[in-house]
């Protein structure tokens, strides 16, 4: 066998006519098709145009060509082209989310990064239905609503309150009722410690208890994501009292200090005259000593009386006072100083004078 029968024939001469205007139109689009770029809308554009490049080529080699290989070739790859664009179709359909979840991806977990397949898993455990709360609506009651929920404010605002004493505000894309759901562990029961009111018209999205705790042991990204959160919430709950603190008050309180509710709340006139006595007691004992007196008085001084002793029956005298609340804090004034004492009558506290042995 000779190699130019292995080989094939050799082109002679070439042809002078062109192959058409289908050909060429064909090889423009499929050099368009290859210039699309990277992800979901790069994909439609590079198999569209790929896609019909095909097809001119299925024409050119029907009417012009008249080549079945050119026909078939054609024809698959056309096919494999509209195949992939009904697939990235079903795809865009299945991530597509109502225009609240779709709204709340990109407020929320898009700049947090949150990959969508596991966004896709939060919002199946809400079940994607979102409620809505009528202006004045309680959300939940204080002392007898349940804690078996965890809830997102979508939009309007909500109104936190104790004993009729207004708290803070929750607005959109924060949650109602994080510190309830951070007080409680898994298998425990709790009701709500405060009323939550709809001040205007609200919608949220609600995670049930017991499915949320589910999703939180199996995911640990989700349980990492939900911990970030919650604690970013609640701190802007407490600086939100100590801003209102601040306000009320003029002074800036610091968010590590114990019954902010107290000084927050309504004052009972015994509570005010209880908290009198203990300005008294602690302004006494804080005056600044006065200026050294003449040895001669210091003599003349009478000395200190030897303290009585307590009989068992008698109730036991306080050493010590007790540590100040809060809010006795928050309604001290300035300690007075020895001239204002000295200038209400008040007689100084005199050294005593000991004997040098």
């Amino acid at each position: 066998m000779s190699a130019n029968s292995i080989r094939g024939p050799v082109c002679i001469s070439w042809k002078q006519d062109m192959e058409g205007a289908m050909y060429h139109l064909a090889n423009c689009i499929l050099l368009l098709g290859f210039m699309g770029g990277s992800g979901v809308y790069g994909c439609f554009f590079l198999f569209g145009f790929l896609g019909t490049g095909y097809l001119c080529c299925v024409l050119w080699g029907w009417f012009t060509a008249c080549g079945l290989d050119i026909v078939l070739w054609s024809f698959l790859l056309a096919v494999a082209c509209l195949l992939q664009l009904a697939y990235l179709v079903y795809r865009l359909r299945e991530d597509t989310f109502p225009e609240e979840f779709s709204l709340l991806y990109k407020t929320l977990c898009l700049p947090l990064r949150v990959p969508l397949p596991t966004y896709k898993e939060i919002v199946h455990c809400c079940e994607e239905q979102v409620f809505t709360l009528a202006t004045e609506q309680t959300y939940a009651v204080e002392g007898e609503t349940p804690i078996n929920r965890l809830s997102l404010l979508l939009s309007g605002r909500v109104r936190v309150s104790q004993d009729g004493q207004f708290l803070h505000y929750i607005f959109p894309y924060q949650f109602m009722d994080s510190p309830e759901w951070e007080s409680l562990q898994p298998s425990e029961e709790g009701v709500f410690q405060v009323t939550l009111t709809a001040e205007t018209s609200c919608s949220y999205i609600s995670w049930p208890r017991k499915s949320l705790h589910l999703l939180l042991t199996k995911e640990r990204y989700i349980s990492c994501l939900f911990s970030a959160l919650l604690g970013y919430d609640i701190s802007e709950k407490l600086y939100t009292l100590n801003e209102k603190l601040f306000a009320k008050f003029g002074l800036c309180f610091d968010i590590r200090l114990p019954s902010l509710y107290h000084i927050l709340g309504p004052t009972a006139p015994d509570a005010v005259t209880e908290s009198e006595k203990d300005d008294e007691e602690v302004h006494e004992p804080a005056m600044s000593p006065p200026q050294a007196m003449p040895t001669s008085v210091q003599q003349s001084a009478p000395s200190p009386p030897p303290p009585a002793a307590t009989s068992p029956s008698a109730p036991p005298s306080r050493a010590r006072m007790s540590r100040p609340d809060s809010g006795i804090l928050a309604s001290r004034t300035p300690l007075q100083s020895y001239s204002q004492v000295m200038s209400r009558g008040q007689a100084p506290l005199a050294p005593i004078h000991t004997p040098e042995l």
